[in-house]
């Protein structure tokens, strides 16, 4: 099925802001690349900033979506941050220019008009994991001297920065990965023997 033209824009534009930065794209680079004046750009999108927020709500809700499931598929907390690792890896591959943008750009979202927006998605994001850490340590799960904020924040980073050199059709498989971050964070990576 053809991609529609807004959404080969969309794309587009994320792989351009990956690479070069939203500061260092222009509108004319990205009609170019779609092969359309950069004109007719506006009759899809009012300003390059709401290319960037529409790809970062997108992505935003993407993630909130695969979590939720994640949460609702688990038995215990342990499980459960197994498969946000999972479900964060499987967004990494499957949309890794959104992942790029979204990661490298927070400063420059404070300055757009859905501002706001972007920042109650990224909170219910960040809740989610939260959640599933804070339960696992009220249940003796998790250790409670490792402030959760803190390791959510380490788990988070590790995770979604592995876009930069995870190649899911590497040695590893996605599955395998998140297995191992799981194993890692859970587990750590001193030799218990």
């Amino acid at each position: 099925m053809k991609k529609d033209r807004r959404g080969e824009i969309l794309d587009i534009a994320a792989e351009l802001f990956a690479v070069r930065g939203v500061a260092g794209t222009t509108v004319r680079e990205i009609a170019d690349r779609v092969g359309i004046l950069s004109g007719s750009l506006y009759h899809h999108f009012d300003s390059k900033d709401a290319i960037v927020q529409e790809i970062v709500l997108d992505y935003l809700a993407d993630i909130e979506q695969r979590y939720h499931a994640a949460a609702a598929a688990a038995d215990d907390s342990a499980t459960e941050l197994a498969l946000l690792i999972q479900a964060s890896l499987e967004a990494s591959v499957a949309r890794p220019h959104a992942t790029e943008l979204y990661q490298n750009n927070h400063a420059y979202f404070a300055s757009l008009p859905k501002a706001s927006e972007i920042q109650a998605a990224a909170a219910r994001v960040q809740k989610v994991w939260l959640d599933t850490i804070n339960a696992g340590v009220a249940a003796g799960v998790f250790r409670d001297d490792i402030p959760p904020a803190v390791f959510y924040r380490m788990i988070r980073d590790a995770v979604w920065l592995s876009v930069r050199w995870y190649n899911p059709k590497g040695r590893f498989s996605t599955r395998q990965m998140a297995d191992a971050c799981t194993k890692l964070f859970l587990e750590g990576f001193l030799n218990r023997a």
